[in-house]
Formats: C-alpha cells, sequence, structure tokens
C-alpha cells in the first residue's frame, strides 16, 4: 500500500535520486489551506508553511536514501505523499546496515528541530509577536511541524521508522525473521488502536493511518513467515552469499532461461543439466544479490546440511 511513481509527478533528480510527488498531495493541500486558513492575515503564509512541511519531509527521506547508499544499499527513488514521505532503500541485509538507513530519517529532524526552535525563540525575544505576528507564526510552525513528524515516526509501531528501528535492534539478537514478525505483531495491535481511536472521535484521517499501517504490517507478517521457512531449510555448507553470509538452500531454485529447466545450481556445478548453458553467476534466494559463483564457493565442492529438529 505504498505510493508508486504511478500517478506521481516527476520533480528533479539529485544525487542520482529521483523525486516524484504523488496527485494525492495536492488534494490535501486543499483541504489543509481551507482548515488553516484563519490562521495567517494572508494566504502567503499558508503556501509558504505548505512548502517548509515538504521542504522537511524531503529532507527526512534523503537522510534515509544517502544514509543506506553509505551502507552499500541502492537508493534511488523518493516518493512524497500525503502520509509524508516514503524512500525506496534496500540496504544489505544486515542488521547495522537496516538500522543506519533507518534511523538516518529521523536524525535530519533531530538536527533540523533545535534550529526551529532556536529561530522561535529569537522571534519572541525581539517582539516579531506583535511587529510581525504572521513570521511569528510560521516559526512556531516549523517547530511544531518537525517535533511532531519525530514523534511520530518514532513510535515503535511498524512500518514507521521507529518499528523499523525496533526490528533493526531485535535482529542482532533473535535474527531477521523473528524479529519482523515481532514488530508486525506490535504494528497490527497499534494499527486496531489508531482505528479504535479513528471511530470513537470520528476522524477518517485516523482511519486512512490505520489502514496504510494495517495492510504494510501483514504483508510483512507474510514475508516474515517466509523468511522463518527459509531459516529452517536445509542447505549447503561450505557455501556462502557473499552479501548476506546465508548458506545457499538445496532445491531446484534455479532455473534456466534456455530451456526453463529448475535445478540446483550447487549439485550441477552453475551448469543447467538440461542443455548445458553456463551460469557464472548466482542469485541469493534470500537477498537476491547476483554474484559469481567463485564468491560463492571454496576450493571443494560444498557438502549438505540438514537442520536438526527441535521439541
Amino acid at each position: 500500500m505504498l505510493p508508486t511513481q504511478k500517478g506521481a509527478v516527476r520533480l528533479f533528480r539529485f544525487s542520482g535520486i529521483q523525486v516524484y510527488l504523488h496527485w494525492s498531495w495536492f488534494v490535501v493541500a486543499l483541504i489543509e489551506f481551507n482548515i488553516r486558513g484563519a490562521q495567517y492575515s494572508s494566504p502567503f503564509w499558508n503556501v509558504a508553511e505548505y512548502v517548509a512541511l515538504f521542504v522537511i519531509v524531503l529532507l527526512h527521506e534523503f537522510g534515509h536514501a544517502l544514509a543506506c547508499r553509505q551502507t552499500g544499499g541502492q537508493a534511488d527513488t523518493i516518493v512524497l505523499w500525503p502520509l509524508g514521505g516514503v524512500a525506496y532503500v534496500a540496504p544489505p541485509p544486515r542488521p547495522g546496515a537496516t538500522l543506519w538507513s533507518i534511523a538516518a530519517g529521523p536524525l535530519v529532524n533531530v538536527i533540523l528541530l533545535p534550529i526551529a526552535l532556536g529561530l522561535a525563540l529569537t522571534a519572541d525575544g525581539i517582539g516579531l509577536e506583535t511587529t510581525l505576528p504572521n513570521l511569528r507564526h510560521f516559526l512556531w510552525a516549523l517547530v511544531y511541524v518537525n517535533g511532531g513528524l519525530l514523534a511520530f515516526n518514532l513510535l515503535p509501531v511498524y512500518p514507521l521508522d521507529g518499528g523499523q528501528i525496533l526490528r533493526s535492534l531485535l535482529w542482532f539478537v533473535i535474527g531477521p525473521a523473528r524479529s519482523l514478525i515481532i514488530v508486525t505483531v506490535i504494528g497490527l495491535t497499534g494499527a486496531a488502536t489508531l482505528a479504535g481511536l479513528g471511530i470513537y472521535a470520528g476522524s477518517l484521517w485516523f482511519g486512512v493511518i490505520a489502514l496504510f499501517m494495517g495492510v504494510n504490517c501483514w504483508r510483512a507478517l507474510q514475508h516474515a513467515r517466509l523468511l522463518r521457512n527459509l531459516e529452517k531449510a536445509p542447505a549447503h555448507a561450505g557455501a556462502r552469499c557473499p552479501a548476506c553470509q546465508a548458506p545457499p538452500l538445496i532445491g531446484p531454485f534455479w532455473a534456466c532461461n534456455l530451456c526453463q529447466t529448475r535445478f540446483d545450481t550447487f549439485v550441477t556445478g552453475a551448469e543447467c543439466p538440461q542443455c548445458h548453458q553456463q551460469f557464472p553467476l548466482t542469485t541469493c534466494l534470500r537477498c537476491g544479490t547476483t554474484r559469481p559463483m567463485s564468491e560463492w564457493l571454496g576450493q571443494s565442492p560444498p557438502p549438505v546440511i540438514r537442520p536438526t529438529s527441535t521439541r
């Protein structure tokens, strides 16, 4: 349920990252102008406030994208929409890389908040409340926007940044699958609570956010179950993914692009048993990384590991 480039306006490209603005952003902007039109004596300041929100959210998402690139991951798209923004990041499948990629977004707000607060306090100190009340109100709006976004994003509820940070920390201790299961269950609980609050308060906005959280938590929970099943599957010993260090699974999970025969590339030596096509590059089933077979294997053929049963 995340926004995509479909139905979005392409704005600009910076440092190889393409920024899009979803059409629904304009609809919500009109609604906000109608609701907050009385806050200023001139609509110019309403526009300025919304542009400031746009810039703050954009900087937050660039924090995610640039941090992901620092870890060696991929990040080339940002989509802005009414619920904020989405940076499409794919850090290496390591808890540390994921933690930094997610935490860098809220860190931008941590940096911006004292700057905005200092400007607002300075405005009060020099008497702008009487001489330039619109400017003073605008500066305090920046404080509330930064503080509100920071507090909301740090809630430990998946898929918010706080929930993903919690997942990354748990990953260090209990692994990728169980950590994702825990935070998605927390997220589903949070979504149900928010939906209940929306019904009680008659807030459609709460309902929209609850639906967004619930759908994404459910999808992540299904992915977590898949990861758990992969962890229990038998795997080849003596071979490791160069990226995530996971051993390759045993079974016909690779397919020949010529004859469509499915085979275990670690049994056949990266050769299709039907048409004898050679495949020097091998894709990891867990993280999707494609690397030369030579980076996976040692000198001897990999023996088989089968998981021990637990009771």
